[in-house]
């Protein structure tokens, strides 16, 4: 991380406290299930990774400050650039309004940042996320700290310990993000199956 986008340095966070979200109960209300169901943003992964990062670092409301620095691109877009890093993209009439964007190593996903234009577009984005990780085999999903917001979808914390050890098994297991290819089309009702399975 960075302190702050004007920031040239980065450091490594390993807190006593991680936040993860738990695959096999991931916490979907009735409303965002509604929400998912309906397709009202066309979900689609990878397309603009650029724009997505852009978007994450922007002014948002209640941040008027992010730790995406020019060096945090750079090597994020190297990681897309390689296969390791990967976006989940909500668009409204070919519009983006909401994403996510995160590493895949392993079974172990780690999720970077996530923004929204339009309500529930990065909570749409992070149930199609949670989605192609329990089908692709994923057994990790790291959100590094806890928010209230992350918490109202099911976000725990665990010791660093715990985290550790899972870290460690799920880096040692093969998983796949494009379980579901880039040119498919992952309709709400298809994510939300992947969930109860």
């Amino acid at each position: 991380m960075a302190e702050s986008a004007e920031e040239d340095q980065l450091y490594w966070v390993d807190p006593e406290r991680r936040a993860i979200f738990p695959l096999d109960r991931f916490d979907l209300s009735r409303s965002l299930a509604k929400t998912v169901r309906s397709d009202r943003f066309d979900v689609d992964v990878d397309r603009d990774f650029d724009a997505v990062i852009d978007a994450c670092a922007a002014p948002a409301f209640r941040r008027e400050r992010t730790w995406i620095n020019a060096e945090i691109r750079r090597l994020y877009r190297e990681l897309f650039d390689l296969g390791f890093a990967h976006t989940i993209e909500c668009r409204r009439e070919g519009r983006l309004v909401g994403g996510l964007y995160g590493v895949a190593l392993g079974s172990a996903f780690f999720g970077e940042s996530m923004f929204h234009l339009e309500r529930d577009a990065s909570k749409v984005a992070l149930v199609h996320l949670v989605a192609r990780l329990r089908a692709g085999g994923f057994q990790l999903l790291d959100t590094q700290f806890i928010t209230p917001h992350l918490a109202s979808l099911g976000a725990i914390e665990i010791s660093r310990d715990e985290y550790h050890s899972a870290l460690e098994r799920a880096l040692a297991a093969k998983a796949d993000f494009l379980v579901w290819p880039k040119a498919a089309r992952v309709t709400g009702t298809r994510a939300l199956a992947a969930l109860k399975s």
